[in-house]
Parts: structure tokens; C-alpha cells; sequence
């Protein structure tokens, strides 16, 4: 069985995102996840796939914060950048158990973790576990209908000066390795998992989640030269992120 865990790469990874997260994190990801996700003081969340605790940064001081993540060198950097007594991390496969009392949290979050694990519904079933009743879970993903590694590209439509978006494979699971280094040989892999959208609605319903909200999140950067018209138009059509909210089911 192949190993996704993130610490053969963790050092490129802690360069790469840092303390407050790469650029899609601070311009898109957390500043549209308020909208589906605010926890208040008192409250509990859970964090899947936390890497180096970024989410945590961003929350009230007084919430109460555990994250999970399979990589150790992930949350050793995590523990380091995070002083707060009331934040707690653990090393764990996610895919397994969660080290946590169940029906204890009352929102848990995946932050472009879950198409990097193996098995999401196996996941998706231990947080639903972890949650109280009408607690929610908060999924943001790669757009798995426009983002798919080595099946999805752009091109050039010259003749209508228009940029579009090339869809291979969509509907097949896939699991895709990923070069951190293209260009250097023996670069280390990580391991992306495409699955179409209606595995995650599949699961998240199996697990006794309803989702309510769903939003698709675009970029905000602008392109500047001959083809920025086109490049600007395409970028505001195609998301980059879908994110879901899904809520237990109170039975």
C-alpha cells in the first residue's frame, strides 16, 4: 500500500505555505470560509488533514481546536507555530480512527486534505462519528469537475479569442501521483485521489450527513497583457475550489 503521508515533503511544504498559508489560502480559502463555518467561543472544532495547523490560526482564541494529521513533521510545525492552551494535535490515519471521543465536536473541517487520502468516505464516516448532533463539517476541495491532475488543462480557442477548460477523465476514480519537483530527478511523490462529486455526496449521505450549502470558489488574481480578456473571463468561469457544508443528521 502506498504511503500518502506528507513528511517525505514536509520541509518544501512548511516553505511553501508557512505559518499563514499559501496564496490561495489567504486571498480565497479562508476568507470564504467564514461564510460556512464561524465557530464562536466555547465551541469545539476538529481539523482533518491539518498540516501545519493554519486553520487553527485564524480561530478565536477561546475555541477549542484539535488537529489531525498523518504526517508527524507536519505536526511537530504545527505544535511549534500554535501556542494556545486550548489547541490540541495528534498523528493519526484518518481513515481508520480518530484518537477523540465521538459526538464530541461541533464543527470539524477538511481543508484541501480529503483528495489526498486514500478512501475520503472512510473519512467522512469517522467525522460524522466525531460530531454532535447538528454539528457540521466543512469540506473544501480541488474542483473535482475542472481540477483534475493530468486530465484536466487549458487551451486556446484563437479564432474566438477565448480560453477554455479540457476535461479528459471525469467520472473514473483515479489515483494520480504528483511530482514536488518536476524538473530534479528523483523528486518525492505525493497522491492525489479524483473523485467525482457524486462519491462525496454518496458518502457524506451514507454517513448520516445532509449537505446545505455548496459553493464554488473562483480566483481573484488578474491577469495583465494581450490575452488577459480572455484569461480573466476563463478564470471567473472555472473554480478553483468547490467547498461543501454537510450537517448530522440529528436521528
Amino acid at each position: 500500500m502506498k504511503s500518502t503521508s506528507w513528511s517525505p515533503v514536509a520541509k518544501w511544504y512548511n516553505q511553501v505555505v508557512g505559518e499563514g498559508g499559501h496564496y490561495f489560502h489567504q486571498h480565497v480559502i479562508l476568507p470564504h470560509l467564514t461564510s460556512l463555518l464561524d465557530p464562536q467561543s466555547g465551541q469545539s472544532v476538529l481539523d482533518i488533514g491539518c498540516g501545519q495547523g493554519i486553520y487553527a490560526r485564524t480561530l478565536l482564541p477561546s475555541v477549542h481546536y484539535t488537529g489531525i494529521d498523518s504526517s508527524k513533521d507536519l505536526i511537530l510545525e504545527a505544535k511549534k507555530l500554535t501556542k494556545n492552551p486550548h489547541h490540541q494535535y495528534y498523528v493519526a490515519d484518518v481513515t481508520v480512527s480518530l484518537p477523540v471521543t465521538a459526538s464530541s465536536f461541533d464543527h470539524a473541517v477538511c481543508l484541501l486534505a480529503l483528495q489526498n487520502i486514500k478512501d475520503g468516505s472512510r473519512v467522512i464516516k469517522n467525522v460524522s462519528t466525531a460530531l454532535k448532533s447538528n454539528g457540521d463539517f466543512v469540506v473544501v476541495l480541488n474542483h473535482p469537475c475542472f481540477r483534475i491532475p493530468r486530465q484536466s488543462s487549458w487551451g486556446v480557442d484563437v479564432s474566438n479569442k477565448l480560453e477554455y477548460r479540457r476535461v479528459n477523465r471525469y467520472l473514473s476514480p483515479l489515483e494520480i501521483p504528483i511530482n514536488v519537483h518536476p524538473g530534479l530527478k528523483d523528486s518525492p511523490l505525493t497522491w492525489t485521489f479524483h473523485e467525482p462529486l457524486e462519491y462525496y455526496f454518496k458518502a457524506l449521505k451514507q454517513a448520516g450527513m445532509v449537505i446545505t450549502n455548496l459553493e464554488e470558489w473562483t480566483s481573484d488574481k488578474q491577469s495583465v497583457g494581450k490575452a488577459a480578456r480572455a484569461e480573466n473571463r476563463a478564470r471567473k468561469e472555472f473554480p478553483l475550489f468547490l467547498a461543501l457544508r454537510a450537517v448530522k443528521i440529528n436521528i
